[in-house]
């Protein structure tokens, strides 16, 4: 059975907290999964969650501040003692490359698993799969960052009413989304468009182009949201988003399922952010996450 879900790893920023750990977020998309941004203690946090080494196809970086990519470390010696069967393929900024093969070989370990090292330096696709395609867009932050969104191809949904009318049922249902047509019945008489499911991770940066084209129309848009509105300055100075801009951009995006993260230290409630956000106009589904929340991306309507 296919599985669509956010598991959230880590919540913090910069300095991690009693309850929550640096970042670290996996989407298990169908049989594949893509971990985002692991932080320190990600190895561990994995064990936690019921998350195994074998459940990673995707490695996606942000940028190379430390709570965004000290657990590549720990993760990759970890595919590799686990002896992960399958290909691991890692993205990040390409002029990261040096930190990346740092903490790559940041300890003398055994080498049994090949990770494909493919970094990212413009904005656009950069990966096509049968069952979706994965894009960057170049964030602002004080270092080179890039959020990540992925996208689901149109497709077609079947009618049942539509087919039985036509007396079209067994394999002639398969035959007909392959050819387009059976007889003088088209596809499109017994089927209706199916828009792809979309998602989109968006990692420290402040507001700029990048961030809305990563949230349009998505049905899960994750995003930080590392300070209150109150301290805005902040958020512009350190390059960060509050949590009444990100979810501004939600709102204005069409976004379907915002999860707020990347939370500072210095705030001790949490709904305060949910309550920023809903000022803001925001009236989707909100999810404040917390460490090891499972969050299901949206069904399609």
């Amino acid at each position: 059975m296919s599985v669509r879900e956010l598991v959230v790893l880590g919540t913090a920023s910069q300095v991690p907290t009693r309850h929550r750990n640096h970042n670290g977020y996996l989407l298990r998309w169908d049989a594949e999964g893509i971990l985002f941004d692991p932080g320190e203690g990600t190895q561990r946090q994995m064990l936690r969650a019921g998350v195994a080494a074998h459940d990673l196809n995707r490695i996606c970086v942000t940028h190379f501040h430390g709570d965004h990519s000290l657990g590549l470390a720990g993760v990759i010696q970890r595919i590799n003692l686990d002896r992960v069967p399958h290909e691991i393929t890692a993205h990040y900024p390409r002029s990261g490359q040096h930190f990346f093969e740092r903490l790559r070989y940041s300890t003398a370990y055994r080498e049994t698993v090949g990770i494909t090292e493919a970094p990212v330096d413009t904005d656009g696709v950069f990966v096509t799969t049968p069952s979706y395609t994965l894009e960057a867009r170049k964030l602002s932050h004080p270092v080179e960052s890039y959020g990540y969104r992925l996208t689901e191809p149109d497709g077609r949904r079947m009618l049942p009413d539509r087919l039985a009318e036509h007396g079209i049922k067994g394999p002639d249902v398969g035959r007909i989304q392959r050819e387009g047509a059976i007889g003088d019945v088209t596809l499109d008489d017994v089927s209706e468009p199916r828009r792809g499911q979309r998602f989109a991770f968006v990692m420290d940066t402040r507001l700029c182009d990048g961030v809305h084209v990563l949230a349009e129309g998505c049905d899960m848009l994750v995003i930080e949201s590392t300070f209150l509105d109150e301290d805005e300055q902040l958020a512009v100075d350190h390059g960060h988003l509050t949590a009444g801009q990100a979810a501004t951009v939600a709102r204005d995006a069409g976004v379907r399922h915002l999860v707020l993260t990347h939370f500072s230290q210095r705030y001790s409630d949490p709904d305060e952010f949910e309550r920023q956000a809903r000022a803001a106009g925001y009236e989707g589904e909100l999810t404040v996450a917390h460490d090891l929340l499972r969050v299901p991306v949206p069904k399609r309507r």
